[in-house]
């Protein structure tokens, strides 16, 4: 994974002995010592009214609507449960090679916000129980799933459907906020399981319009030296290890309507892991949509594959040849779905595609609406 250098700040070499000799110039020396500092600080970061550090998700109707106990009852990474009232603040994700270049000099410009139909605030009642480490989804008494219940409604019109899953949410709040306010409602918004005030931002996701799915941190065929992190479903972990583990990632939050994979190559090709994550995620109602890695997988539940990651290659108009070729597959097969991540310039690439497609005679469709059981 890529890192980003950081320029070090170097602190001035001071005589010690002076120092002793004289308490002045001590005090002299160590009010440089921290102006310095300062100055170095205010270099490494930028300056204090460059860009807010934290975002403002309104939550008050969310929160009012959700059945008595439910925040209470979400389980954190640690301590307290990390859901606020109306401030979110979260870490930044490592950058993939290429991608700094897009954090330096000339940025691209940001789409104008786009509103959007909100959709039904989550949970909704007869879809959850609890369970050991918080509220599960579960299918209704009617036998409605959560996959129907909390997916983006759709009509199709007869025009080749494309739709596109954007990931990597929740981690970065520039980025996660410029997600879910600028790209058109029909885009599936893809979120991690480890992001503080998880919650939060899909309730903010489904304010806009947006389905929102969960990505699920599995076992690539380079790990360790590729780690998903605490929560990673391993190849080979027993199966109700990993019922275990995946109870406490649907636990996280709820208004997803089904999971998708993070990494994975290795778990998803081994027969009797993948089998025990189909069962649960069938017998929860959910949906499963995979970047490509699982292809050939069924599991009797809702499912839909990925044919092509638009940003494998982090230059505009190498993603912008991945959303021509996208369109091309869905004038063949009648419908086409991508992936990307939830850098700077795909979000911009996808919300300019995503505002002109449909007038060159495409249907833009959520992720969900390209989902079938098998």
């Amino acid at each position: 994974m890529a890192t980003i250098a950081l320029p070090r700040f170097k602190a001035p070499k001071v005589d010690l002995g002076a120092v002793l000799k004289s308490p002045a110039a001590g005090l002299a020396g160590a009010g440089v010592l921290f102006a310095g500092a300062i100055v170095a600080l205010v270099n490494l970061l930028g300056p204090m009214g460059a860009g807010p550090d934290h975002v403002r998700i309104p939550l008050d109707q969310p929160l009012r609507s959700a059945p008595a106990g439910w925040r209470e009852a979400l389980k954190p990474l640690h301590g307290q449960a990390h859901v606020y009232k109306d401030v979110v603040r979260l870490s930044e994700r490592p950058l993939a090679p290429g991608a700094a270049s897009y954090f330096s000099g000339t940025k691209p410009a940001a789409a104008p916000a786009v509103a959007g139909t909100a959709l039904p605030v989550a949970p909704i009642t007869g879809f959850y129980a609890p369970g050991p480490g918080g509220p599960l989804p579960i299918i209704a008494q009617d036998g409605r799933t959560p996959a129907e219940a909390y997916a983006r409604p759709f009509k199709a019109n007869g025009r080749p459907k494309v739709a596109l899953v954007m990931g990597g949410l929740g981690l970065n709040a520039r980025t996660t906020r410029q997600a879910i306010e600028t790209l058109r409602p029909e885009i599936t918004l893809s979120f991690s399981v480890y992001a503080e005030g998880l919650q939060g931002w899909i309730d903010m996701a489904r304010a806009h319009g947006h389905e929102v799915l969960l990505e699920t941190p599995m076992e690539p065929v380079d790990y360790p030296d590729n780690d998903p992190g605490p929560y990673t479903l391993m190849a080979g972990g027993q199966p109700p290890e990993t019922v275990k583990k995946l109870e406490w990632i649907l636990s996280r939050a709820t208004g997803y309507f089904g999971l998708t994979n993070y990494l994975g190559s290795r778990f998803l090709a081994t027969d009797v892991a993948y089998n025990a994550f189909a069962s649960s995620v069938k017998g929860r109602g959910l949906a499963f949509i995979d970047d490509g890695s699982a292809a050939r997988r069924g599991g009797g539940m809702a499912r839909a594959t990925a044919e092509r990651v638009i940003d494998d290659k982090l230059s505009g108009p190498a993603i912008d040849q991945q959303l021509m070729a996208l369109e091309g597959g869905a004038l063949q097969r009648g419908q086409a779905l991508g992936s990307g991540f939830a850098y700077p310039v795909t979000l911009v690439k996808v919300a300019s595609w995503a505002n002109e497609v449909e007038q060159r005679g495409f249907q833009l469709a959520p992720a969900s609406a390209l989902t079938v059981r098998k």
